[in-house]
């Protein structure tokens, strides 16, 4: 079965805590948190303040998922926010293996994440390093677009890879994911499915949370 990291970029920000609340009761495991720079992406959304306001009203993985040119700038903060895990591009720097390094030196989980565009080749020199590894199944940047299938041939090298070199960590994806696409990606390797408009559009948040447990049963 897989993990569930709800996406509060989603989520009604007017009570955040009530949705957080709502899918953390419903058994996700993670909270995913969107953080956008108006740069590296078109739009603009949290800071490390909103981390750490989330931080003690729940238990769920703090997945901080860092949209940002030179994400080395705010690894820091985040993780002294309270992320537990923060994920960064490797097209939004020039120092991949450095920027993973200064998450793990803070004392989170590190994630490497790649865009649709990108080849699996461009991150295997840092998989060793990696707790996660995102695969953007949309282009990153807004909510509600459709599932890339794409993108299905890329869990599937990297979990080939995890078995090849004895590796472990978890395939992560993002974009378009419902109960009907994450089967496919679930079925290539996933491990963790973010999922956003699909939870906070419907009136029972925690039913679509469920319903993506049930299909990847």
């Amino acid at each position: 079965m897989i993990k569930v990291a709800p996406s509060i970029l989603s989520a009604d920000y007017v009570n955040l805590q009530k949705d957080i609340e709502v899918v953390d009761n419903a058994g996700a495991e993670y909270l995913h948190i969107d953080v956008m720079d108006g740069q590296f992406v078109p739009a603009i959304s949290y800071g490390a303040g909103w981390v750490k306001a989330i931080r003690p009203i729940t238990n769920m993985i703090l997945d901080v998922h860092l949209m940002v040119q030179n994400p080395e700038r705010y690894v820091e903060d985040f993780v002294n926010a309270g992320a537990d895990l923060v994920g960064v591009h490797v097209e939004a720097t020039p120092h991949i293996h450095r920027a993973l390094q200064m998450i793990k030196n803070a004392g989170a989980k590190a994630e490497v994440v790649i865009n649709p565009g990108t080849p699996v080749e461009m991150i295997k020199p840092v998989l060793y390093m990696v707790d996660q590894v995102l695969v953007m199944t949309v282009n990153p940047g807004f909510g509600g677009q459709k599932f890339l299938p794409e993108t299905i041939k890329k869990i599937a090298e990297l979990d080939q890879i995890k078995k090849d070199q004895g590796l472990d960590f978890d395939i992560e994806i993002d974009g378009g994911v419902n109960n009907e696409t994450v089967v496919a990606a679930y079925q290539a390797g996933a491990t963790v499915a973010v999922a956003g408009s699909y939870v906070f559009d419907d009136a029972d948040p925690a039913s679509k949370v469920n319903a993506i447990k049930e299909a990847t049963k």
